[in-house]
């Protein structure tokens, strides 16, 4: 009986909020907060006798979105340089940093306060502070490709809402041993993130 009560309070609440939301003029501006999961896809590139892999982790993200009017709308994702691991079949050969900024054009479905959205975009990824163990390995320190997105904006009170999101941001970078490639490690992580979204 608790639980129900107190999943019909948060139910009412999102509600009350939607309703008050799409009674008031919004402006064209929204800056979320989230904690992000990456998932790093790992699926080794062209180097398959490696088995290239780096570690998952949680990490901060923030974003500025412009809005041309209620439906389309350009988003730029960032955070701080991200270090992990990068691990051959499993066996722990160096660490490196990356910062993979993001930009993306959405389509926004504005129902009743539930505001759901698609983007796709551009990411460009940027590799410093490499350190492999390898003698003579390195990676290439740029990198770009597409980004898709699907999320949802919730409303809870004026300019205040729930943000729920995902993205699939494909990153490659080229493995060299002695200045000569050898291949390539596709990382190709899948963000899932939580967090708030002011609209003013």
């Amino acid at each position: 009986m608790k639980k129900q009560l107190v999943a019909a309070a948060i139910l009412s609440t999102l509600l009350s909020g939607a309703a008050f939301a799409q009674q008031t003029p919004e402006g064209s501006w929204m800056v979320r907060a989230r904690a992000v999961h990456l998932q790093s896809d790992n699926g080794g590139g062209t180097t398959p006798a490696l088995n290239l892999s780096m570690n998952n982790k949680w990490m901060p993200e923030v974003d500025v979105s412009y809005f041309f009017n209620p439906n389309v709308a350009v988003e730029l994702v960032l955070t701080v340089p991200q270090k992990h691991t990068l691990y051959a079949n499993g066996t722990d050969i160096g660490t490196f940093k990356h910062l993979p900024p993001v930009l993306l054009a959405q389509y926004h479905f504005p129902m009743n306060g539930f505001k759901p959205y698609v983007g796709a975009g551009v990411n460009y990824t940027r590799f410093s502070s490499v350190n492999l163990k390898v003698p003579g390995a390195d990676i290439d320190r740029n990198s770009w490709g597409p980004a898709l997105q699907v999320g949802v904006d919730i409303a809870l009170s004026k300019g205040l809402y729930l943000n729920l999101d995902m993205k699939k941001v494909y990153i490659r970078t080229d493995v060299s041993l002695g200045g000569n490639k050898i291949g390539d490690f596709k990382a190709d992580p899948l963000l899932v993130g939580v967090g708030l979204g002011w609209r003013f």
